[in-house]
């Protein structure tokens, strides 16, 4: 199976940024999509694998592909739908298109065409080549309460830190932490910022034993304490990144990935036009000729000129109407019942109503009165059923 961890150089020279869009911008594109993702599955009342699963893939399919090229609100629809197979909880297209259509507004929405559902399931099967058909996904939800079962303490405690980092799983899928670490890894990370944040500090654990330094080292091996705090501080610059929102400039409207131009003629591309961008007169698409009505019965109703020349039955004697003349083919030969026509032939004698009586055919065996006398006997016939020819298994009847 593929490789779907990256470094961090890695996520600098993705396609969205060799296209021209800025390595902040991409980030913003990559949170709007996955909390777009999370906002339609909590609408439609999915399970939070259900969301993970898709939110994994939107992050995977533009490690391969840009936003210019597919709007990133289609392809998280598309992400939705596919996750929702996998994870047993399938919803309709219609359903999640009716559903990111409350979501979103006119503008955004424009990116899914004429046919949203046309472009949904059109785009699912680039985003199963673009994935490998790897679709199984392990999230931080099972290997935190695995790790939180383990822990000995106060309760409510811990119930409040179990909490806590599960909001922290939740909000680590609008950044590309998944594309950077395995899922136990995070979770163990956000174990540590939220035992932190909480004041729960985890001094006593089932399984301990005298050469756990941590209580993490009975669960993953050589994670230092730098990896932990790189992942802790990429989630809580979300939360900085979320109260600088009104400063982030407004996405122009995506055209459908249907109708995306290439790279290089996407320059100046906008599905809107103002006064100060006028758009030169267009001449009217000509209109496309009628289309000729097919009738079920395929027979013709004008026979040509060149097959209405058909000779009547012979005896019946000339057509009621004018003879048409004849194709080159036909030249010279004369028309029934005209001059020259040979007399047509006579039916057979008719017998007292019947057709001839069939041949007489001669008795097997001669009269008595030929028997009488000096006459030999009557020869030998042989049996009316003859035994069957060699290697059959049906009788055999002689003519």
């Amino acid at each position: 199976m593929p490789c779907w961890y990256y470094e961090k150089k890695d996520l600098k020279v993705t396609p969205s940024i060799l296209d021209g869009i800025s390595y902040e911008t991409e980030r913003r594109y990559r949170k709007e999509g996955a909390r777009f993702i999370i906002q339609c599955g909590t609408a439609m009342s999915l399970g939070h694998n259900t969301v993970a699963t898709g939110v994994v893939y939107f992050h995977r399919f533009y490690m391969f592909h840009s936003f210019k090229t597919f709007p990133r609100y289609v392809t998280a629809c598309c992400c939705l739908f596919l996750a929702g197979k996998v994870e047993e909880t399938p919803k309709k297209a219609k359903d999640i298109i009716k559903t990111a259509r409350s979501l979103l507004s006119d503008e955004k929405f424009f990116s899914f065409g004429d046919d949203p559902k046309e472009e949904v399931m059109t785009l699912e099967r680039i985003l199963l080549q673009t994935i490998k058909f790897d679709l199984q996904v392990e999230h931080p939800y099972s290997f935190l309460v695995k790790y939180a079962k383990c822990f000995k303490g106060d309760q409510g405690k811990l119930q409040k830190m179990v909490q806590m980092a599960w909001n922290f799983v939740n909000d680590s899928l609008s950044t590309t932490v998944c594309l950077q670490w395995e899922p136990e890894i995070i979770a163990v990370a956000l174990i540590h910022l939220a035992s932190k944040l909480s004041k729960f500090t985890v001094v006593d654990w089932i399984g301990k034993q005298p050469h756990h330094l941590r209580w993490w080292d009975m669960f993953v091996a050589d994670v230092t304490m730098e990896i932990l705090e790189d992942i802790c501080h990429q989630v809580l610059d979300l939360y900085q990144q979320s109260n600088n929102n009104h400063n982030d400039p407004v996405s122009p409207p995506q055209q459908p990935s249907s109708k995306a131009s290439p790279p290089a003629k996407r320059a100046n591309t906008s599905p809107q036009t103002t006064k100060q961008s006028p758009v030169a007169p267009q001449n009217p698409p000509p209109k496309p000729p009628p289309e000729e009505k097919v009738e079920g019965n395929p027979i013709q109703k004008l026979v040509p000129p060149d097959l209405r020349f058909v000779y009547p039955p012979t005896g019946y004697g000339p057509p009621p109407y004018a003879a048409h003349a004849a194709p080159p083919h036909f030249s010279g030969m004369p028309v029934a019942g005209g001059p020259g026509a040979p007399p047509p032939p006579q039916p057979p004698p008719i017998y007292g109503g019947q057709y001839p009586p069939p041949p007489q055919v001669p008795p097997h065996y001669p009269p008595a009165s030929m028997t009488m006398g000096h006459l030999p006997p009557p020869a030998h016939h042989p049996p009316y059923y003859a035994p069957p020819p060699p290697g059959g298994s049906r009788p055999y009847y002689p003519s």
